[in-house]
């Protein structure tokens, strides 16, 4: 995992105004074998993907997955004028390249937040397929902005089972909808204004099906700088079992335009975070996108 954080300052071609810091990482687990989840964490776009095939496959349809965000021309430039429009052209691409690289045996969830700007404002495009999540804290408040694509999830909005039931259900790995594989390959997308302060959580299900949103709360609200709270959150998954790979981007927003076009600025209070436990972890290789190895999951119909 990144031993240092990777606080970027604005690219060129910005406007003065919002800047993010943000900080990354992945683990293999403690059970898993491989790491099929990949991520890119790159001003304008956080995302992470969690891959599903089986014998390296996984790894291949995340990693796919990711160079083809890697590919829009927002990165290079430095712009953030990426619409909901432009990326699920690159996700049709990505999801056409796994398909033929994998003869469709082989699928990825993807998760993430894009920073857009729209009439001078900063926005969150958050977009999601698949399990992997998106959660924001902001203005003290924590919650879920994605909405996980999973058979237990169907349940729950059905009202045949409780959320705290979703958690511990035998299907809670099954995804209804997936890239690379299946029938359901589209995106879900939120736009959110980016209020000053805001911080947003990615990550694969190998966080959040370990930690509670409590206790990720917790964390995210006591930690402050994004890469301490990247690794705090990693080693709490890692004590509580890691029985799958675990990647997880933090992304702070400050500096915020107001509505009178002047920038704000509220620090955060990095009080104590609790004290955690370190564990050995294999470092993962720096750069804008990154993928690593785990232990895969088989899909069946865009499922895993």
């Amino acid at each position: 995992m990144n031993s240092h954080p990777a606080s970027i300052s604005p690219p060129a071609g910005h406007e003065p105004g919002l800047s993010l810091s943000y900080g990354y990482g992945t683990d293999r687990g403690l059970r898993r074998e491989l790491n099929e989840d990949s991520f890119i964490a790159s001003d304008p776009v956080f995302a992470v993907a969690d891959g599903m095939g089986g014998h390296e496959a996984g790894e291949v349809a995340s990693g796919m997955c990711v160079r083809a965000l890697a590919a829009m021309p927002q990165l290079a430039t430095g712009k953030r004028s990426i619409t909901a429009a432009v990326l699920q052209q690159y996700l049709v691409r990505a999801d056409s390249a796994i398909r033929q690289a994998t003869g469709a045996r082989a699928g990825t969830t993807l998760a993430g937040a894009v920073v857009v700007e729209q009439m001078g404002m900063p926005y969150w495009l958050v977009m999601n397929i698949g399990d992997s999540r998106t959660y924001r804290l902001s203005q003290g408040e924590f919650a879920q902005v994605s909405v996980d694509h999973s058979e237990v999830q169907e349940l729950v909005d059905a009202g045949e089972i409780t959320p705290e039931e979703a958690a511990v259900h035998p299907r809670r790995h099954v995804v209804t909808r997936a890239l690379g594989t299946g029938d359901e390959t589209e995106a879900d997308y939120w736009l959110l204004p980016v209020e000053e302060g805001d911080r947003i959580l990615v990550c694969s299900d190998g966080l959040n099906s370990e930690l509670t949103d409590e206790h990720m709360f917790r964390i995210l609200s006591t930690v402050g700088d994004p890469q301490d709270a990247v690794d705090a959150l990693i080693q709490a998954a890692l004590r509580n079992g890691g029985r799958d790979n675990v990647t997880v981007i933090v992304v702070d927003a400050r500096n915020v335009m107001n509505d009178g076009g002047t920038a704000t600025t509220a620090p955060r209070t990095a009080a104590g975070a609790e004290e955690e436990t370190t564990l050995p972890r294999p470092q993962a290789a720096d750069g804008r996108a990154a993928s690593s190895d785990d232990e895969s999951r088989e899909p069946g119909d865009g499922r895993r």
